[in-house]
């Protein structure tokens, strides 16, 4: 789907969609459960790949009695859990363009008492999964690429006793949310070595979050074995088997997604018409390192209000400057920094981003050679993507979204301030994270038109 984003202001008030990165865990921890209710769910295209599998393992996700009859439409999901031990399912798992479900269902799938069979889309079939593979292999489960290049399709025969392992922490985070989540079923437990520096850590604190609100225990612990506070700077995890998943009351409530929150952010400072601010609720504290687009936003020069209490950020147009912006944590923010440094004067400098370049799409070229059809200036590295701002005139121009949701809604941001009308190719990929975004944004004020959407 083709969409068409002119020139235009934006103002008044809208709400972010729920946390992906929750709802995944949220799913599959109420799978590994004997059953919970999930609330306030992101239901995506990713999302649904998750739920598709808890279904393949045994359990079931079904709208909340009472509520919409609709899954997509749901303000719940009953999930009929398989108690941590999931069946050896009846077919192949596609996990479509999702790496989340596909690496946290991997390790759950070495729970299977027999073989299980994973795969997806293009994209997600040439995206890494090697580590997470030799791990459970190092802990006695047959896993291997069918291709033997570390890439899906993916072959798992379990059951998975559990043991202590190795693994790179440099490469991807859910390897580690992974083996922790199935980890806490296993007979033995699951103790994690890091053999690099782990990046992305506040996506484990989500993990450590959300274990902890399901009743189970997971530690991160330095060098000498001593535990720590979160995920930053630890040697590797510890997580005891024999757990049980139940969250208080049967049920647990996912916030606010901090990823999708950011270019909402960056649309108000970009774009919010002169005396009226964008105002976007659901904005909850969490454990979201992503929620750091608010200080990068504001050092950038925005003018921005949280008020944490009530989960609402005020966000008003203004005059952006670049700065310099280290990424090792947040890989999901690099798109919409690069979209507000295309806006800023003098040069944004995003450090420590080649992890970047392993997610639906390279991201770091994406968002330079993009950026570059609508006028933009900017110089790629290979750790390293500096948007001069001072040299860049955006104009509207025909662009690729990369099959890529977090491409797509970036280069939508820059559209707003880009003179003309800007086409951007696969639009409909909103819907891995932030299905209604092109509403959102619509009933916010900006000028877009959909091809074959009715409008």
């Amino acid at each position: 789907m083709d969409v068409h984003v002119t020139t235009s202001t934006v103002r008044g008030t809208t709400r972010a969609p729920p946390s992906k990165s929750y709802t995944h865990r949220a799913l599959l921890a109420a799978g590994y459960s004997d059953g919970a209710t999930v609330r306030s769910p992101l239901v995506s295209a990713d999302t649904k790949a998750t739920a598709r599998a808890v279904t393949a393992f045994g359990g079931a996700v079904e709208p909340e009695a009472g509520a919409e009859t609709d899954t997509d439409d749901a303000d719940a999901l009953v999930v009929d859990g398989f108690g941590g031990r999931p069946a050896v399912p009846d077919d192949v798992i596609d996990c479509a363009n999702s790496g989340t479900t596909m690496r946290l269902v991997t390790a759950a799938a070495a729970l299977a008492d027999g073989t299980t069979v994973l795969t997806g889309d293009g994209s997600l079939r040439s995206r890494p999964q090697g580590p997470l593979l030799e791990a459970l292999a190092d802990l006695g489960v047959r896993a291997e690429s069918t291709r033997g290049n570390g890439q899906a399709p993916l072959v798992v025969s379990g059951p998975l006793a559990g043991g202590e392992v190795a693994i790179p922490g440099d490469v991807s985070s859910q390897y580690v949310t992974a083996l922790l989540m199935a980890g806490a079923v296993t007979d033995e437990g699951v103790e994690v070595d890091l053999t690099t520096p782990l990046k992305s850590a506040p996506y484990v604190d989500i993990t450590l979050e959300l274990l902890a609100d399901f009743g189970i225990e997971a530690t991160p612990v330095d060098d000498g074995g001593d535990a720590l506070d979160g995920a930053a700077g630890a040697a590797g995890f510890v997580v005891d088997g024999g757990q049980s998943y139940a969250p208080a009351d049967g049920s647990y409530t996912v916030p606010g997604d901090f990823s999708s929150i950011s270019y909402l952010v960056a649309a108000g400072a970009v774009a919010a018409e002169p005396g009226e601010p964008v105002r976007i609720e659901g904005a909850v504290p969490s454990a979201q390192g992503d929620s750091a687009i608010v200080e990068i936003a504001e050092r950038m020069g925005a003018e921005i209000e949280w008020d944490r209490e009530v989960g609402v950020i005020t966000v008003r147009r203004s005059e952006l400057s670049g700065v310099e912006v280290d990424v090792g944590d947040t890989p999901d923010l690099l798109p919409t920094i690069a979209a507000l440094g295309a806006v800023a004067d003098g040069d944004t400098t995003i450090t420590n981003c080649e992890h970047v370049r392993y997610k639906e799409t390279d991201r770091v070229s994406a968002m330079a050679e993009e950026l570059a059809k609508m006028g933009a200036e900017t110089t790629e590295e290979p750790d390293t993507l500096t948007v001069h701002g001072s040299e860049s005139d955006l104009r509207g121009a025909t662009v690729d979204g990369r099959a890529d949701h977090r491409i797509v809604m970036s280069l939508a941001v820059a559209a707003l301030v880009a003179e003309g009308t800007t086409t951007i190719h696969g639009g409909e990929h909103v819907d891995v994270s932030f299905p209604n975004f092109f509403d959102a944004m619509a009933d916010l004020g900006m000028a877009v038109e959909r091809d074959g959407a009715g409008e």
